[in-house]
Order: structure tokens, then sequence, then C-alpha cells
């Protein structure tokens, strides 16, 4: 696309989708958005949980000897920044996006993003969310009502069209 606008990009159709994927056709809307990623942060609970509970049940941490909190940090964003990009790199969507029509594609082009451009996003998203929220409520002043990590990292998310039943 010769366009560098996120509308652009997400407005106009992927080039040669795959039969049968739906292609993104406008950028998602706020309220869309942070409803999925309430969503999504219920099952981070779980994947937490099960990343957590059982290699230190199975290793006997959980008695009486506890890592230091510098390691349960870095754990939990290696795990969660694991779960981000593989998700986004192989789809373009987690699961909270998939039930909510959500997709991250690069604001350039409308493709997957690439990983790196992924990694950006998710630790661009830590600073974002962390910070009071600071990274959220850009969207309120941003023109394409776009989080700052989105913006920061060349990424957008947009609305994909409902499931055609047959």
């Amino acid at each position: 696309m010769k366009r560098n606008s996120p509308k652009a990009a997400a407005a106009s159709p992927e080039p040669a989708a795959p039969r049968g994927e739906r292609t993104p056709v406008e950028l998602a809307g706020l309220r869309r958005r942070l409803a999925s990623m309430l969503y999504e942060s219920m099952l981070l609970l779980g994947v937490l949980a099960l990343t957590f509970l059982v290699p230190y049940l199975m290793l006997g941490v959980g008695f009486g000897v506890a890592p230091p909190g510098w390691f349960a940090w870095l754990h939990i964003f290696v795990v969660l920044g694991a779960y981000f990009v593989w998700y986004w790199r192989r789809h373009g969507q987690t699961l909270a996006m998939q039930t909510w029509r959500l997709k991250l594609v690069d604001a350039r082009d409308g493709h997957h993003p690439a990983t790196a451009r992924c990694w950006l996003r998710y630790a661009l998203c830590w600073p974002s969310v962390l910070l009071f929220g600071i990274g959220l409520l850009w969207a309120l002043i941003d023109r394409d009502r776009q989080f700052l990590h989105d913006r920061l990292s060349g990424t957008c998310i947009v609305l994909l069209p409902p499931a055609v039943k047959t």
C-alpha cells in the first residue's frame, strides 16, 4: 500500500487473503478493545496459574523456599510475552481477541506484524498499562483512537466482520 495511515491500511482488504479467512475492514472501537483486555486478563490468570503452580509444586519451591522477587517478575514477563507473541504472530489474535472479533495488524500494510514488531508492542504494553494506564488513556486524544503502544510499535487493532453462517 502506498498510504501510511492506519485507517487506510485497515480499511483496505488484505491482498489475496486465503479462502475462508475474514479480512479486516475497520479500526476496532475503544470499548471493544477494553472489553477484550478485561476478558484477556481473566484468561491470563489461568495461564499464569499453570505456569507458576505446576513447575513450583513439582520442584518443591512452594514448600518454604521462594525464588527472589525479580525472578517472579521475569517469569511473568517471559510467559506472557511468549503467549502474546505466539498468538499475534500465528493468527494476529489471542483467545480474547478471537471472541471479540479483533485482529492485530501491521499499520503499514494490514498484514500480520513481524515477530520483532510483536515483541516491541508487547514490551511497550507494560509501561503503557502500569504507568497509571497512560498508554490506554492516550486513545482518548489519538486521532485514530489507538493505544500508545500500538502507535509506537506501528500496529493497530482492527475489527473483523461477523462470520458468515452457511
